[in-house]
């Protein structure tokens, strides 16, 4: 269902996007303003209700699937865990060795929650899902009727449009990089692991890696 809601709102993202394909910065934008930028997309006029429609719906499924993602992960101590970097990991000596093999591609298979995969899903979870999450809210009307303190938040409402578009294209390039390093460093057990939460290894249930992708 959440891969739905993704497809979904990359879809109808787009349709709105299509609609009026220039971001602005500040509380007004339109075709007798400058834009902050314009993208190198055909505009096409016409009613978005449904695209609107599909994307609140698409919106709600990943907010309600996220919040019980952050109760089960505080539950679970998954954050702590899994995803806070490790003392060691902190090293100069170690942060070039992980930032050389990210350059090269070269990702152990099996390996999990390497540097920059507990730092970039920090910053996922923390930052970019919260804003995107945000700034959508800040798009609809009914929302800043209630909470009008959101057109402040994020120096008003186009502000708000273009935050959620960079913001949004940084989610869709994560999940990208994300899939593309699922599936070379084993796309069936890393799934197996994903899906049922087993060991992703498929050998000894205890078997972990080391800060530097070193199996123990």
């Amino acid at each position: 269902m959440t891969s739905l809601a993704v497809v979904a709102l990359l879809v109808s993202g787009y349709v709105l996007v299509m609609t009026h394909p220039r971001l602005y910065w500040g509380n007004v934008g339109n075709l007798d303003t400058p834009a902050w930028l314009t993208l190198p997309i055909e505009q096409t006029l016409g009613e978005s209700g449904w695209g609107r429609s599909l994307h609140f719906l698409g919106a709600w499924v990943l907010v309600l699937t996220g919040i019980v993602y952050v109760f089960w992960s505080i539950a679970s101590h998954h954050f702590a865990r899994d995803l806070v970097p490790r003392r060691e990991e902190l090293s100069t000596r170690h942060v070039r060795q992980e930032f050389s093999r990210q350059l090269r591609w070269r990702i152990p298979r099996g390996a999990r929650y390497g540097l920059a995969q507990r730092v970039t899903y920090l910053l996922v979870v923390a930052v970019l899902v919260p804003v995107v999450v945000l700034t959508g809210l800040t798009l609809s009307p009914a929302v800043t009727a209630a909470y009008p303190f959101l057109f402040s938040l994020f120096g008003g409402f186009q502000s708000a449009r273009t935050i959620h578009f960079l913001d949004s294209l940084a989610l869709a390039l994560f999940l990208i990089v994300h899939v593309i390093m699922v599936v070379r460093s084993g796309f069936t057990d890393q799934m197996r692991s994903m899906t049922f939460g087993e060991p992703s290894y498929g050998e000894d249930p205890h078997l972990t890696t080391d800060v530097v992708g070193n199996r123990r």
